[in-house]
């Protein structure tokens, strides 16, 4: 089932509501302030595959929550993440082995037929 996000204006609060495109409405009342809200289209279409999103028991796979958390953050956020994680290929290790020890050269890769 899809998930519609709204957004409050009288008391700032953002929710979600998970219902049959049958029952889909524009508007929808508050559960904190009790007034009509509208939907919140921008956070709804900030998603890469979709408008649409997947809930909790829709998800199959970890690939699947990790894309949707990947959805989740800003490009400055994607940016960082992704430094943080391949900064340290890039960088040769710089500390010296003990004595006596040498590092394991890779055998070269070797394509299957």
């Amino acid at each position: 089932m899809p998930e519609y996000t709204y957004f409050c204006e009288k008391c700032s609060s953002k929710f979600s509501v998970v219902c049959p495109i049958s029952d889909y409405t524009e508007k929808y009342k508050c559960d904190t302030c009790k007034k009509v809200c509208s939907r919140s289209y921008i956070d709804d279409l900030s998603t890469l595959s979709s408008s649409v999103k997947k809930s909790d028991n829709e998800l199959k796979t970890i690939g699947d929550l990790a894309n949707r958390n990947r959805d989740k953050l800003s490009d400055d956020q994607k940016v960082a993440l992704y430094k943080k994680h391949n900064d340290y290929k890039e960088q040769p290790s710089e500390k010296p082995l003990p004595k006596g020890m040498s590092r394991i050269k890779k055998p070269p890769k070797t394509i299957w037929r």
